[in-house]
């Protein structure tokens, strides 16, 4: 709707993971620079944590885009605390044949698998991501399955992508002998607002919209309200063009933030979060950039805002 208004090619802020709109913030070039490393030695475990929303998907698609030819990747996403037969869920990350066999016939299946991967020169990687939902047992499945490395080279190589919690579980003492073979470990901080100021410019620009589009004072507003969690900050800067494109507002201003944080405030995703105090009222960041409406343009904008309000709150 608002994308015509602003000269968007598309909606910069999409809450679906989307690698042509990666930004490389400092901490996320050292954690695919982590994620490298760990590939190209050949590392028997890599472990990468972050908050909800920081950018952990993106970043593993952007790796899987840009993978060596010469590695097989298999992907476990589905993952929960009763994921059931481990295996089988692996066999399935790599397109193999799971139906009708018991534990032996599944674990023959993917130790012919990686060896022949193996033998073709051919590196194996599992990634598995919201690994914080694996439990005790199952990580323990997964090290046991590791030992089907030998010597010095690693023929399969497993890389955990989960929340902080998952850190948690994996310094549990029946765990020792997982965690000392995590070679590769790094968590994802939150950006900081000159890092956030540069995240909204890029995704408006890659959408073909103007760098300037949100002032600065309005991205300081949208940090302190999504306390620099990415996917929040999309929901709040989605939001903001629809009530900027409503109001007839050119540039998103920290007017028109400050009142998309105060509707958000009572949202699902954003009631536990404590209101900052930028957003007082009594607050002199910036001021209103709008074109002149009419009563019939006014009436249609609070009709636009209700409507798109309720279903942001709902996406």
């Amino acid at each position: 709707m608002y994308e015509s208004f602003y000269g968007l090619k598309e909606k910069p802020f999409s809450l679906l993971p989307d690698p042509a709109f990666l930004f490389l913030a400092k901490q996320h070039t050292s954690a695919l620079a982590m994620l490298e490393y760990g590939l190209i030695n050949q590392a028997g475990f890599t472990l990468i944590t972050g908050d909800i929303g920081c950018g952990k998907t993106t970043l593993i698609r952007h790796l899987l885009n840009n993978v060596e030819r010469d590695i097989t990747v298999g992907v476990l996403s589905n993952t929960q605390r009763a994921i059931g037969e481990l295996l089988q869920w692996v066999l399935l990350a790599f397109n193999l044949d799971y139906h009708g066999k018991d534990k032996v016939a599944l674990y023959q299946t993917f130790f012919n698998f990686i060896n022949t991967e193996y033998a073709k020169n051919r590196r194996t990687v599992l990634i598995i991501d919201e690994a914080q939902n694996l439990g005790v047992e199952t990580l323990e499945e997964l090290r046991m399955l590791s030992n089907v490395n030998a010597d010095k080279d690693q023929i399969i190589q497993l890389i955990l992508v989960g929340q902080p919690e998952l850190r948690a579980v994996i310094a549990r003492p029946e765990l020792t002998q997982f965690s000392q073979r995590v070679a590769v470990d790094y968590t994802l901080a939150p950006p900081s607002v000159e890092q956030t100021r540069a995240y909204i410019t890029h995704r408006v620009s890659v959408a073909g919209g103007p760098g300037s589009l949100f002032d600065p004072d309005a991205c300081d507003m949208i940090y302190h309200a999504a306390r620099g969690v990415p996917r929040l900050i999309n929901v709040l800067c989605d939001t903001a063009l629809v009530y900027g494109y409503a109001d007839g507002a050119k540039t998103i201003t920290a007017e028109i933030a400050r009142e998309v944080v105060e509707d958000k405030a009572d949202s699902i995703v954003f009631s536990n979060r404590k209101k900052p105090d930028a957003l007082s009222k009594d607050s002199n960041i910036g001021k209103a950039n709008t074109l002149s409406f009419d009563e019939g343009d006014a009436a249609n904008r609070e009709l636009f805002r209700g409507l798109f309000s309720s279903l942001q709150t709902k996406r």
